[in-house]
């Protein structure tokens, strides 16, 4: 979001490209402040061939009812109709507290492409009547990261975090002890994910701290946050990176 339109085609673009016989599918967020800015983004993502189209709702003048949400996601896909569209719910980021399921009421009548959406919100009973209420076809995806357990007890079919660029291979492993029935597997696995995690918060876990995990964990030079974002504290990023590798020695 603190990307210019021009980036963010460029970022694309550039996923569209290196994501070629490497991954399955290749999502491209189009949500903006602006509509018109939205349905720029969503037109390009169909030019360069992403698999799909996201959005998060607008968080400035924010949408007040879930009909009026699915009418500004209904013109952002106008432009895009074929693409298949995922309805990303943030509320906590965006302050639009409009319920996931008042979202997908009769959402497919109004948006034919739509398949499903991201949930990312700690309201277990709402992320559930989503389950509950969506179609075959569509995919239910969590972004809770210190939660995806009971995300997947409740009927998720995927997960999306920010954690999982360096914990990914542990949450491949969580999803896979679940499918098989071994929740004391999976429990471990997430009790560790937790533990992780709350030792980041004791330290002020944001995203800049996030970021620079990324750097440590990875070996990629991925460059400092864009203001408001602050850059960590070195020795912050270090530390839990020493705290990951402790609980997590292999992989």
């Amino acid at each position: 979001m603190s990307l210019s339109v021009a980036e963010r085609k460029i970022l694309a673009e550039a996923w569209c490209q290196k994501a070629k016989g490497k991954l399955d599918q290749v999502i491209v967020h189009v949500g903006c402040m602006s509509l018109k800015d939205s349905q720029e983004l969503a037109r390009h993502a169909e030019q360069i061939g992403a698999d799909g189209i996201a959005a998060i709702a607008p968080s400035f003048f924010k949408p007040s009812t879930a009909d009026t949400l699915r009418t500004f996601l209904y013109e952002v896909t106008s432009v895009a109709p074929t693409v298949p569209f995922y309805y990303y719910h943030l509320p906590d980021f965006t302050g639009v507290k409009v319920l996931g399921r008042d979202v997908l009421e009769g959402i497919e009548k109004l948006i034919p492409s739509f398949r499903g959406l991201k949930f990312t919100g700690n309201d277990l009973m709402d992320f559930g009547q989503c389950v509950s209420h969506s179609q075959p076809h569509w995919s239910v995806l969590y972004g809770v990261d210190e939660q995806l357990l009971a995300a997947l007890v409740m009927g998720a079919q995927g997960a999306v975090g920010s954690t999982y660029n360096y914990m990914g291979c542990h949450v491949n492993k969580l999803i896979s002890a679940f499918e098989k029935g071994d929740l004391n597997q999976a429990r471990a696995i997430q009790f560790k994910m937790q533990e992780l995690i709350s030792y980041a918060k004791k330290l002020g876990f944001d995203l800049g701290v996030n970021k620079q995990l990324m750097n440590e964990l990875s070996g990629l030079s991925l460059g400092p946050p864009r203001l408001p974002v602050m850059p960590c504290p070195y020795t912050h990023a270090l530390s839990i990176a020493q705290k990951y590798h402790s609980i997590f020695p292999e992989c």
